[in-house]
């Protein structure tokens, strides 16, 4: 008998590995496709005709919202047109980052995605993939990667989400302030925005920084809760105006900590937007007050598209920026806006044709049975 639950538990332990294993932070594509006989799509690239098209998607950051957007973006449009599509976030850890590229390399992906790769280690390990003749296209990554023949460089227009983001601040606080800056060295998107930034404060004289700092962490809006907590304890009411915060989760942590401290006469200007974002803007009193973005899951489906037009052998850009939208608190107001339904309320939002092209749309078409 002892044998017996001995054995089972065995059992019940292996199973429960397996499902585990199924499980990642972006997640494999797994599901079944329609029998689709791409012989008879018109004009459809020969690379993509003759054979089941593979493609890796792996991001360094994550935890947050505006990732899982982003790799859902990407995996909805691969999907779309008939692609197995693996999705991987590492959640900040560099290591883990390089061995899901090392794992893609040898599984020979025909396209691999890779977003936030800051380092030179990417550098090294791109150049790897273009050497066995894996098509590579990076969003918000290391400028590095431009020298090498074949790759695509994709970004948030960095420097006009920090000028929309800037003006709405200063328009708003008639260019008179005391400022807060969050912000991180170290990666891309972060040093074209400091660049602006530095700038304005030279076209500005009447705003003044008092505090900056950041962290990128899998918790980067809790630790910034907590420092901005701590913060608003040097600083009474009257010596802050304004939180520019350069990425959403700095906002995050910001927003909650001047709500919870009841310190409504500042006010935070942020970048990105995701689900968490828009709540938290649309809360009452929300000192969250206009957000410079892109649509995260339209920049996953433009990554995907020039990764497949990649594989078709068709010419792509050596880079690519993907233009931002300024959204303010006012035009959140009456029913609970999502980002599913931010297109209602602004033009455009949601929506790309970028490198869409007609062989790609005759492939949903088919794969979706229409």
């Amino acid at each position: 008998m002892k044998f017996k639950r001995i054995a089972k538990f065995v059992i019940m332990m292996l199973a429960v590995l397996l499902v585990l294993a199924g499980c990642s932070n972006g997640g494999d594509s797994a599901q079944s496709k329609p029998n689709v006989d791409k012989s008879k799509i018109e004009n459809l690239p020969q690379p993509i005709a003759e054979k089941d098209v593979k493609v890796m998607v792996i991001r360094k950051i994550g935890g947050d919202d505006h990732t899982a957007q982003y790799l859902a973006g990407a995996k909805q449009e691969g999907e779309a047109m008939g692609f197995t599509v693996d999705t991987y976030s590492a959640n900040g850890d560099t290591a883990k980052f390089h061995d899901a590229i090392a794992q893609a390399m040898e599984k020979n992906y025909d396209g691999v995605i890779i977003s936030h790769g800051d380092d030179a280690a990417t550098v090294d390990n791109v150049k790897k993939l273009r050497e066995k003749g894996i098509q590579v296209v990076t969003f918000d990554s290391n400028p590095d990667l431009a020298s090498i023949d074949g790759v695509t460089l994709t970004s948030q227009d960095d420097e006009q989400l920090a000028k929309l983001a800037l003006e709405s601040m200063n328009k708003q606080l008639n260019g008179s302030g005391n400022i807060v800056y969050l912000w991180v060295d170290g990666f891309p998107p972060m040093v074209s925005r400091n660049n602006v930034y530095q700038q304005f404060l030279k076209d500005n004289p009447g705003m003044k920084e008092i505090e900056r700092f950041g962290v990128a962490s899998s918790d980067t809006s809790v630790q910034t809760q907590n420092a901005v907590s701590a913060m608003l304890t040097k600083h009474g009411k009257g010596e802050i105006d304004a939180i520019f915060a350069t990425w959403d989760a700095f906002a995050i942590g910001a927003a909650r900590a001047v709500k919870e401290a009841g310190r409504d006469e500042i006010k935070i200007y942020g970048i990105d937007v995701s689900n968490a974002d828009l709540q938290l803007m649309q809360e009452k009193n929300s000192p969250w007050v206009t957000t410079a973005a892109v649509d995260p899951k339209v920049i996953g489906a433009v990554n995907m598209r020039l990764a497949a037009k990649k594989i078709a052998g068709e010419e792509t850009p050596q880079t690519f920026n993907l233009k931002p939208t300024l959204i303010a608190q006012e035009q959140l107001s009456g029913e609970k806006v999502n980002m599913e339904s931010l297109g209602e309320i602004i033009a455009g939002w949601g929506v790309s044709d970028d490198f869409e092209e007609d062989w790609m749309k005759a492939l949903k078409n088919a794969y979706s049975g229409q």
